[in-house]
């Protein structure tokens, strides 16, 4: 058996390499293994930080009497979802079509060119009711393609036509424009007024729609938003010791994560909860404080468990990691018993912490165990401490294990929020931070022209970026240039755009989420997920940059993209948050509030008019920091030589502000 994952660059692929079944990588020499030896395929589709993958491991694919079933009569592919999203794609799409559902480890047969004719997700070792076991649905298939491989085959076809009808992506003409107001109040019928969120359980972390319930602050739209900020911020998918958030709620209260951390949730409600914070009245300090704490936190978790040499952050932690005797557990790192923390804090700490955290003999989790939920407004300084005391207490435990390599998109989302979060909370080390990430996704992954997907240990992939790549990437090296006052950020993020326009482009005016390849079909999904679409971070990287280098060409791109989403928008606005954002920036124009040009001219990078300006700016607006003269901002510095701050509204320019005062004026004042 070969042993090809050893050196695989994803890490993922790597936990496999000593699998008994004869794992290859996607690629064109899996697919002509198969048609060499005539075989079907098994695609494996997976990640690191899945619990439900590696329970599966364990059962099946280490099992030699399963391997001998596989290898036998099929051409096995093992597939990192993070690494290669759009064949993660289409096979979600086929297994969600064919099944109802979807989710990973996620089990897809395949004819030989992998049209796929059977899906499923985790399949149990042993029959469970009428679930059969993995080796059961291995037999089967394998007769079936042995004795009935027309019907196989004809059955592939048809599975493809089909999807190929139900995925099409709808074009809206602006007649029919969706009503932001029937927008949101179809979000407000699905909202949780017990505990906050939309719709029921499981609960995922709404960032983008959370993200467009920001935009106008009116007061029906906050209390969505901050009701489910509220909860996340106190709840167990928050970790209450060391910061940042896990991948979603198994209930509908929040209270027992999925314990898996990825970097992708985290920065984009890094970005979520700096906006709130952003918009919550002064008059609400309680809130404000809570928020910051979050961010500050978060920021805080990044930085000592993500962050790696280079300065690029790694892509997740484990749900599951050890216990003292060295038997897996999912989430045994993150929760505790009252007598642990009484032993980590003593008798009056310790029964403080076991009320403020809500941990109780009966538990919330598993084996009479808790995890941490933040009760009433405990004293800060000593909510700070015993969080210190507890986070040096839980660092000797057996840590999950880190995914460490390097997603071009979830880092490009990271540089947009420290950038905007250093900006806003004035800790300029933060943007310093954005602009190491920054350097490192040019340095690192773009290649010979060519943005790519992953990296590991400053080494890139080959696979080829997606256009969620390229619109995160593009978007957070121009946020970066406006916080830094430097064109050398702007003309790499139009540099990276531009490619996307070349090769994600579709023929309706929006864009593809993958590039043409071998598959069956090109991955292309307007709905935002768990994170925007590549559409969704196209259309936003397009208009920052287009109001920054002032190309109107980009804008124009943007309105058509948008397009695209509007269908999606009107029928399910829980999976169009940032579709639905820049619909409401886009009423809020015509309403007179047209998205600002915002050009600070300062020596002072840390004053006072340069925090102003980020911190209360409406949504949609362009903010650029230098000193007089700055160059590459198109006409953005032309004529303005005294230092002050200068906003312009299309084609009309109010007179500088020379403090907070007028500038707020400024910002918020609308055109006819």
């Amino acid at each position: 058996m070969a042993d090809r994952l050893r050196t695989a660059l994803s890490p993922y692929l790597r936990l496999h390499a000593d699998d008994p079944v004869d794992w290859w990588e996607w690629g064109e020499a899996a697919l002509a293994e198969a048609a060499r030896r005539d075989v079907p395929l098994f695609v494996s589709v997976g990640y690191a930080a899945c619990h439900w993958c590696h329970v599966m491991q364990a059962e099946s694919f280490t099992d030699p009497e399963v391997a001998a079933l596989l290898n036998a009569s099929w051409v096995c592919v093992k597939v990192d979802r993070e690494e290669r999203p759009d064949v993660d794609a289409v096979y979600l799409q086929a297994t969600q079509a064919l099944t109802g559902s979807g989710g990973w480890p996620m089990s897809v047969f395949a004819t030989p060119d992998g049209r796929p004719f059977f899906t499923g997700t985790y399949f149990p070792p042993t029959r469970q009711g009428t679930t059969p076991s993995f080796a059961e649905v291995v037999t089967t298939l394998t007769a079936a393609w042995r004795d009935r491989r027309d019907e196989v085959v004809e059955s592939g076809a048809t599975i493809v036509a089909q999807l190929g009808r139900v995925t099409a992506v709808e074009v809206a003409d602006e007649a029919d424009r969706p009503l932001a107001a029937d927008v949101v109040e179809r979000l407000a019928a699905s909202y949780d007024p017990i505990h906050g969120g939309f719709g029921v359980a499981p609960k995922f972390p709404p960032t983008t729609v959370l993200d467009a319930l920001l935009v106008r602050g009116d007061t029906a739209s906050m209390a969505l938003a901050t009701g489910t900020l509220d909860a996340m911020a106190r709840g167990g998918i928050h970790d209450q010791v060391g910061g940042g958030f896990h991948r979603y709620a198994v209930d509908a209260g929040w209270v027992v994560p999925h314990f898996e951390k990825m970097l992708s949730d985290n920065a984009l409600l890094l970005g979520t909860y700096t906006r709130a914070w952003r918009r919550v009245p002064a008059h609400e300090p309680q809130r404000r404080d809570r928020y910051a704490d979050v961010v500050a936190r978060l920021v805080g978790w990044l930085e000592r468990e993500l962050r790696l040499d280079g300065g690029a952050y790694a892509a997740s932690l484990d749900a599951d990691s050890h216990d003292l005797r060295g038997m897996p557990h999912e989430g045994i790192f993150y929760v505790w018993a009252p007598q642990l923390l009484v032993d980590a804090l003593g008798d009056d700490d310790g029964q403080w912490a076991c009320d403020v955290f809500h941990v109780t003999a009966g538990g919330t989790f598993d084996h009479g165990l808790s995890v941490l939920q933040l009760r009433g407004q405990p004293d800060p300084e000593r909510l700070a401490s015993v969080r210190d005391r507890l986070l040096t207490a839980r660092g000797i435990r057996p840590r999950p294990a880190r995914d460490d390599k390097v997603v071009a998109a979830w880092n490009g989302w990271l540089v947009d929020a420290l950038g905007q979060a250093g900006q806003v909370f004035r800790r300029p080390a933060w943007v310093a931070a954005a602009g190491e990430v920054a350097a490192y996704l040019w340095d690192v992954h773009w290649v010979d022209g060519a943005l790519r997907r992953v990296s590991l240990d400053g080494r890139p992939g080959a696979a080829d970026a997606m256009a969620d790549d390229h619109g995160a990437v593009a978007l957070g090296l121009a946020r970066l240039a406006g916080a830094l006052g430097e064109r050398v950020w702007l003309d790499r993020a139009r540099t990276v755009l531009d490619a996307a326009l070349d090769r994600f482009a579709a023929a309706d005016g929006g864009f593809h989420d993958a590039p043409a390849g071998r598959l069956f079909a090109r991955a292309r999904d307007v709905a935002d997920a768990a994170t925007p679409s590549g559409t969704s971070a196209l259309v936003a990287a397009l208009r920052l940059v287009g109001l920054l280098s002032g190309e109107g060409s980009y804008g124009r791109r943007a309105d058509a993209a948008a397009r695209t989403t509007w269908p999606t928008l009107a029928a399910n606005p829980r999976f169009a948050g940032w579709p639905l954002a820049d619909l409401l920036v886009a009423d809020e124009a015509r309403a007179g509030l047209v998205p600002a040009e915002v050009v600070v001219v300062t020596d002072d990078p840390e004053g006072d008019l340069v925090a102003g300006a980020w911190r209360m700016a409406p949504d949609g607006s362009a903010i650029v920091v230098g000193p007089a003269g700055t160059p590459g901002f198109g006409h953005l510095f032309d004529g303005r030589t005294e230092p002050g701050a200068y906003v312009c509204r299309g084609t009309t320019c109010f007179e500088p502000a020379a403090d907070v005062t007028a500038l707020k004026a400024a910002l918020w004042r609308r055109v006819r």
